[in-house]
């Protein structure tokens, strides 16, 4: 009598799981906003050293007394088709502050993605250019893990990886979105990506909404307007602009116009 009871268990706990994957929902098209949360005062910190602090720690230390720590930029993701557009939402005020250009705090690319070609076409503003970047999607070296989230109403589960060869990732994404792409130019997992940091970079996006709906087919569209290249010309450019900046500067607008 109890192997039976406990079969009948089992064969009710199996049967009410599949009812469940049965009824899960999944999103083909919509938008998803996101925020970028930059820690400013620790990115600015790390720009300090023992050749510009005389000067560099005064504006900093005036930095601190009025602005706020965390600087939060918005953007939107339109996906449909295996294709995503994603967009910046220009701030409110004017960036002309000490410390509002750092590249890694700003939001300078306009990214349309196509999953089913593998090719990204990315609009950069830098200073006073624009530049149109086409080339294959970022590969990024992913490894998931069984911990988990909920954000913006989606279960993700977490995933780490590398990016520009030393930059490590943790991403959150979710299958009920069965799109391979994130904000920026993150993609690679088996689901839309809802939340990233970057924890040495101090910087976060995290969506706070998703809305399920049809896309604009004209408003859905890779940008054209910018000095074409692919990313290694666009690389080569930067640091030949960059060559006499310092190691420091340089290297972290480097990292702020690659992501």
């Amino acid at each position: 009598m109890k192997k039976i009871l406990t079969l009948t268990t089992i064969l009710f706990l199996s049967a009410n799981l599949l009812l469940a994957q049965g009824n899960k929902h999944f999103t083909f098209h919509g938008t998803i906003e996101y925020d970028k949360s930059s820690n400013m005062w620790a990115m600015l910190q790390k720009l300090i050293n023992k050749d510009n602090e005389s000067w560099y720690q005064p504006m900093f230390d005036q930095y601190k007394k009025n602005k706020p720590q965390f600087k939060v930029l918005k953007s939107t993701l339109k996906f449909a088709d295996n294709q995503t557009l994603f967009t910046p939402i220009e701030p409110e005020y004017t960036p002309n502050n000490f410390g509002d250009e750092l590249p890694m705090a700003v939001q300078n690319n306009t990214i349309f993605t196509d999953y089913n070609t593998g090719i990204s076409t990315s609009q950069k503003k830098v200073f006073e250019e624009t530049f149109l970047v086409k080339d294959t999607t970022r590969h990024i070296k992913w490894k998931l893990t069984g911990e988990s989230r909920e954000i913006a109403g989606y279960n993700c589960r977490r995933a780490n990886g590398l990016i520009l060869d030393s930059i490590y990732v943790v991403a959150f994404y979710t299958d009920e979105i069965p799109v391979s792409g994130g904000p920026e130019s993150f993609n690679g997992l088996p689901g839309m990506i809802l939340g990233v940091a970057l924890p040495h970079e101090n910087i976060t996006w995290f969506a706070t909404k998703v809305t399920e709906q049809p896309v604009d087919e004209k408003s859905f569209m890779a940008p054209k307007k910018g000095k074409a290249g692919n990313n290694k010309s666009f690389l080569t450019v930067l640091q030949n602009a960059m060559k006499d900046w310092g190691e420091t500067y340089a290297k972290q607008y480097l990292k702020g116009f690659s992501l």
